[in-house]
C-alpha cells in the first residue's frame, strides 16, 4: 500500500512567491500542497482546523513573525501528539540571518534561502531541487525503526565501565547539521557551565551565520562561544565555532593547542567538514578527546570518530529517536565508532560524568 502524500501548508507574504512554490512541488505525486496562506495568523487558523504535516515558513512577515508562528505550531503539533516539520525560507539579509538562526534553535526542521539570481529559471530550479532535499529528508525523519533501541541499550549497558570519573581528556569535539541548532541549543547548557576544556564545534551552517550562531550559543550558555581563528589558543570552558566556508583543524605550536583553517576541498560535500576537525583533533589530542556527533544528514563525523575511537578517544552518538535526521550519527554507529548511543538529553550528562566533574 502506498504511503499517504505528505500535506504542506505554505506561508509567506509574497503571493508570486507562494506560487513558486506552489509550482515547485507540483511535480511530486507523494507531495500534496493543502493551503497557501500570507501570515502566521492565517497559518495558525488553518493549524488549529487541520494540522499540516509540513509548512514551508517565510521569517519575516508583517503581523505575527515567524518565530512565533514557529512555536505555535510545534505547540500544536504536541498537543495532537503528531510531528511536523517547520522549512524556514530565508531572505538574505542580516535579520533574515539573525532570526533564521534563532528559529533553528527553536526547533525548525532547517531552512532554505531565497533564491537571488538575476535567471528566474535558475531560481525556479534552485527552488525545487532546495525544496525536494529538505522534504525527503524529512520523509526519511518520519520512518524512524524501533530497532535502534535496542542497539542503544545494549551500547549504553556495556559502557557502564567505561563511563567514570577520569582526567585524561583535554578537549571536546562535536559534529551536527540538519537539527543541530536546536540540539546545541539543549545540549551546551548542561554543559559548559562546568567544562574545564575546551570544546570545538563544527555545525553545517553558511559563512554568514557563523557569527549571530555563536552569539546566540553564548547567551545560552552564559559562556565565552566565539568563531573560531587562525592561531587562536585553546582557553578551558571556551566554545569554538568552525566558519562556513572553512575546514576547523586544530595544530600544536610550541606546547599549545591553536586553531587553524583549511581550504583543502570539501569533504562529504560540506565545507567546514567534522571529519577534518576530528583527525585533526586525534592528531594533537590523541586518545585524550571526548567526541560527539549530533543529528544531521549524510555522513559527516563517522570516519573522523573511527579514527579518534582508534586512536583511543571516547566517542557518544545520538541516537535515533532524539535526532531530527540520523544520517550523521547512524553513519558513525555503522563505522563502529561509537561507545555510547544515547539520547539528546543524557549526553551532557555523560560528558560531565566523563570529565570527573559530576557528582
Amino acid at each position: 500500500m502506498s504511503e499517504e502524500p505528505l500535506k504542506v501548508l505554505i506561508v509567506d507574504d509574497s503571493r508570486i512567491f507562494r506560487g513558486g512554490i506552489e509550482e515547485a512541488l507540483s511535480g511530486r505525486e507523494d507531495i500534496r500542497v493543502v493551503g497557501s496562506v500570507w501570515n502566521g495568523e492565517k497559518a495558525i487558523e488553518f493549524a488549529r482546523t487541520s494540522l499540516p504535516d509540513f509548512v514551508t515558513l517565510d521569517i519575516e512577515m508583517p503581523g505575527i513573525g515567524g518565530i512565533a508562528t514557529l512555536r505555535t505550531l510545534r505547540e500544536l503539533a504536541k498537543a495532537q501528539q503528531r510531528s511536523i516539520g517547520v522549512l524556514l525560507i530565508s531572505s538574505h539579509t542580516q535579520r533574515g540571518t539573525a532570526v533564521t538562526v534563532e528559529g533553528l534553535q527553536e526547533g525548525a526542521f532547517d531552512f532554505i534561502s531565497k533564491p537571488d539570481s538575476p535567471d528566474a529559471r535558475a531560481n525556479a530550479d534552485s527552488l525545487q531541487q532546495q525544496l525536494y532535499s529538505k522534504l525527503d529528508a524529512f520523509r526519511s525523519r518520519r520512518k524512524v525503526i524501533h530497532s535502534v533501541q535496542i542497539m542503544t541499550t545494549a551500547s549504553a549497558s556495556s559502557a557502564a565501565v567505561a563511563r567514570r570519573k577520569t582526567n585524561r581528556f583535554r578537549a571536546i569535539v562535536i559534529a551536527a547539521s540538519t537539527g543541530g541548532p536546536e540540539a546545541l541549543a539543549k545540549l551546551l547548557p548542561t554543559l559548559t557551565p562546568v567544562c574545564p576544556i575546551p570544546i570545538f564545534l563544527v555545525q553545517h551552517i553558511p559563512a554568514s551565520f557563523t557569527p549571530y550562531f555563536a552569539s546566540s550559543l553564548e547567551k545560552r550558555c552564559g559562556t565565552k562561544v566565539i568563531p573560531a581563528s587562525e592561531g587562536c589558543i585553546a582557553e578551558p570552558g571556551v566554545v569554538y565555532v568552525a566558519g562556513g566556508g572553512h575546514h576547523l583543524v586544530l595544530k600544536s605550536n610550541r606546547g599549545q593547542i591553536v586553531t587553524g583553517f583549511s581550504d583543502t576541498p570539501p569533504e562529504n560535500g560540506c565545507r567546514p567538514a567534522a571529519d577534518v576537525l576530528f583527525r585533526s583533533a586525534a592528531d594533537v589530542y590523541s586518545e585524550q578527546v571526548l567526541a560527539v556527533v549530533l543529528t544531521g544528514m549524510g555522513s559527516d563525523g563517522a570516519k573522523g570518530a573511527a579514527v579518534l575511537k582508534r586512536a583511543g578517544a571516547y566517542v557518544i552518538v545520538q541516537d535515533e529517536a532524539t535526532s531530527v535526521v540520523w544520517g550523521m550519527p547512524g553513519s558513525a554507529v555503522a563505522a563502529k565508532a561509537a561507545d555510547e548511543v544515547l539520547p539528546l538529553e543524557e549526553i551532557g550528562p555523560a560528558l560531565v560524568a566523563l570529565l570527573g566533574i559530576g557528582n
